[in-house]
């Protein structure tokens, strides 16, 4: 499993990937695979998260990249100039969202989820997507780093 310490950007995609995963299985073929993901499970069902949302773990991960962002936002100008870079970028997603309320970080985590997906499909991404994952990868990459150090 990944360590949210090493890195909380993968750490959370990770999860959410694992969630997918404990969703799509029948309880019995979950116990039968593996112990973490039965595990996973029960926790899902307890949270009532079985069908859509993300666990508490995932939440609180989740909540303290959004502290760390905003510290970031003040106090680090190499994050800044990153983050405002990409702002109009995230604000054109947010306007395509069907949750466009999301803070920016959970933005920036569902789409590079979301083009996990596609890859996993095979579907071709545009230029336009391929560069502003790259720009998303590198600025949580900026924050998974900070988060290490602290």
């Amino acid at each position: 499993m990944i360590s949210k310490k090493d890195n909380i950007a993968e750490y959370v995609l990770h999860l959410w990937q694992l969630e997918d995963v404990v969703r799509a299985f029948s309880k019995d073929e979950a116990l039968a695979a593996n112990q973490y993901l039965s595990d996973l499970m029960t926790m899902m069902h307890s949270e009532g998260v079985m069908e859509s949302g993300h666990t508490q773990i995932a939440a609180v991960a989740l909540q303290e990249m959004e502290e760390l962002h905003t510290q970031l936002l003040d106090q680090d100008a190499m994050y800044r100039a990153a983050y405002l870079q990409l702002l109009p970028q995230l604000n054109i997603l947010k306007s395509r969202s069907d949750n466009p309320s999301q803070s920016d970080i959970e933005m920036m985590l569902v789409f590079l989820y979301n083009i996990m997906l596609l890859r996993m499909k095979n579907k071709e991404l545009s230029e336009e997507t391929t560069i502003m994952q790259q720009q998303v990868s590198r600025l949580l990459q900026h924050l998974s780093k900070c988060y290490k150090q602290s």
